[in-house]
């Protein structure tokens, strides 16, 4: 069977429990949260959402509880809802993140991109950004799904395009914040290097990743990799997160039938190996941006209050970042 079709809204973790049971610790987690003052939060806490997070966290609702009230904390502090248009116009002029005309075969969302087009040094600006554009994403999903894909263009990019920080921070916010939304990541003409990183497993993998990134950066200077300083790059994806990692390669015949198998080639950018001369233009993507904030009735002021406090707050300001070690994925006992 085809690994797109494997995938679905629910998770494996989801078939040692009966509706009922999982409706019971929805239940059993929402009281464990206690009542909620701010509406946002309010609207962001359905039972589809405790329910994703309950999914993340294998239904253990001690685990579970954690890991929401500190996204809970993340939101109020962040204000992900009153995002608009005119407060990241900058950090989209390129490109660098978009949501896709088209959608995959599952009918779910597609955002694109692309961190070899990097405009801004700014990194609290860049993962505004990225927090808008999954808010987006997410509000055009259809009733039927929950996930979307990522495809992500290594085009232009270097090792200097995305700082560490900035690419833990996105991996935080979408595991930690954004749990059981990504359904598929597609890494399209990536350094080769990374794949050899993804399948080295166990003792290896902190090794090989701390050496060869430090080759690739610095491959004529001697450097002491068992320095402190040096011990930067570890794994910080969960284990559910890493299966769904596809590497495609534009001259791979083979990698090249995953995108065929998930995108209508017809519909897919012709720079992913799609029929699809179109790509992104920044005004009619702007327009199209606006008129989802009208949907969202989250049109501000870029410098209003709520505008500032958003903009200031870190995934790491005031919030105790889940360990992903707490999501040990163990089907829960039923019975």
């Amino acid at each position: 069977m085809s690994f797109l079709f494997k995938s679905s809204n629910g998770s494996t973790a989801d078939k040692g429990l009966t509706l009922e049971e999982q409706q019971e610790r929805i239940n059993e987690l929402r009281k464990d949260l206690g009542e909620q003052s701010s509406e946002a939060i309010k609207g962001f806490l359905s039972d589809e959402s405790l329910s994703r997070f309950l999914r993340a966290r294998n239904w253990n609702v001690q685990k579970a509880s954690k890991m929401l009230k500190a996204a809970v904390k993340w939101r109020l502090a962040f204000k992900p809802e009153t995002i608009c248009w005119e407060d990241i116009s900058e950090e989209a002029e390129t490109g660098k993140i978009y949501r896709a005309d088209y959608k995959d075969k599952l009918g779910r969302t597609v955002l694109v991109l692309r961190p070899g087009l990097e405009n801004t040094t700014s990194g609290t600006g860049q993962i505004k950004y990225l927090v808008y554009s999954l808010e987006k994403a997410i509000m055009n999903l259809t009733d039927d799904q929950e996930k979307m894909v990522w495809l992500t263009d290594f085009q232009s990019w270097t090792l200097g395009s995305t700082p560490l920080k900035v690419t833990r921070e996105t991996v935080n916010v979408l595991q930690d914040c954004y749990p059981e939304r990504l359904g598929l990541a597609i890494l399209y003409n990536p350094p080769r290097i990374f794949e050899s990183f993804w399948r080295c497993r166990n003792g290896c993998y902190h090794d090989v990743v701390k050496v060869s990134v430090f080759r690739i950066s610095a491959p004529n200077q001697a450097v002491d990799f068992g320095s402190s300083e040096n011990n930067v790059v570890k794994p910080f994806l969960d284990q559910e997160t890493r299966k769904k990692v596809k590497f495609v390669y534009s001259n791979d015949k083979e990698s090249q039938k995953i995108m065929a198998e998930v995108f209508d080639m017809d519909q897919l950018d012709s720079a992913f190996g799609g029929n699809n001369p179109a790509g992104f233009e920044y005004n009619s993507y702007a327009d199209q941006m606006r008129d989802d904030d009208k949907k969202m009735g989250s049109l501000h002021s870029s410098n209003s209050a709520d505008s500032d406090a958003s903009s200031e707050a870190s995934f790491y300001s005031g919030t105790d970042s889940p360990k992903h070690g707490d999501g040990e994925h163990n089907v829960p006992k039923t019975g």
